[in-house]
């Protein structure tokens, strides 16, 4: 694991929408997905996403397989694994890899909107479900959650 470069933004990109289609299929439909993660992508705008955000990638064999970001004050915008990587502990190391960025930042809490498909992770590492929302996406409702992660209810295991 390491800290995202400029140059990982295209390949963030491609596992993003990747991803998406492949995994979040289960729970979401087609025109939900494509709205969510569209074919397109103003890529200047997804690299700056990531500036003065604690950003963390993760590779094996020099190919990108998971990355996430969060603000300085503890929202996780992103965590994404590689649809061929799901259910190997990719998402659990980068999220202790966060936590140890969420300690050095004094935050209190953690928050994220987890999608229908991540929920289940996220309550597995100590977020609880703050609420059930419908979001407009490019015209499109999607479903997810608001979770919250507080330290101080959780032991360092989690």
């Amino acid at each position: 694991m390491r800290s995202f470069r400029n140059e990982d933004a295209v390949g963030c990109w491609h596992l993003f929408h990747d991803t998406v289609h492949r995994v979040n299929g289960r729970d979401y439909s087609q025109e939900q997905l494509n709205a969510w993660a569209p074919e397109e992508v103003d890529l200047e705008a997804w690299t700056d996403r990531f500036q003065n955000r604690v950003a963390l990638v993760v590779e094996s064999d020099s190919k990108l397989i998971g990355f996430a970001d969060m603000t300085r004050d503890g929202h996780l915008d992103r965590l994404f694994v590689s649809a061929d990587h799901q259910r190997q502990g990719v998402a659990k190391l980068i999220w202790t890899g966060l936590r140890k960025h969420v300690r050095r930042l004094n935050c209190e809490t953690v928050s994220t909107e987890a999608s229908v498909t991540a929920k289940p992770f996220f309550e597995s590492v100590g977020f609880q479900v703050r609420q059930r929302q419908e979001v407009i996406c490019r015209g499109v409702c999607l479903v997810n959650f608001r979770m919250q992660w507080r330290g101080d209810q959780f032991n360092e295991a989690t």
